[in-house]
């Protein structure tokens, strides 16, 4: 499956818009986590454990995103966007979100 950010693939001629479809991620840190990123701000530096968070959370989000397109019969997802936000205490959630359609070469 093609995805893009773009609304157009080069070399492909769009046939199907199919529509807005999105996949959704919220992920839980823990007390360590939090303990030892709270270290990293006061003295400097990335905090691995949160990025490793942010990673996790794209990748379950556009997972979920591409198996709602495959199910549509979509065979690409343009228009993506990421949107990262926290929720509460200690939540992060991703929500990816884009236009299945389907393609083919031009």
């Amino acid at each position: 499956m093609i995805t893009s950010t773009t609304s157009t693939l080069q070399g492909k001629t769009i046939d199907t818009y199919h529509g807005v479809v999105s996949g959704e991620a919220i992920m839980g840190a823990n007390i360590v986590r939090d303990l030892f990123a709270s270290v990293t701000d006061v003295i400097g530096g990335r905090s691995a454990a949160y990025e490793d968070k942010l990673v996790e959370s794209r990748e379950v989000a556009m997972k979920e995103m591409l198996e709602r397109a495959q199910a549509m019969g979509a065979n690409a997802v343009i228009g993506i966007n990421l949107d990262f936000e926290t929720i509460g205490q200690g939540m992060m959630m991703c929500i990816a979100t884009g236009t299945a359609v389907t393609y083919r070469n031009a």
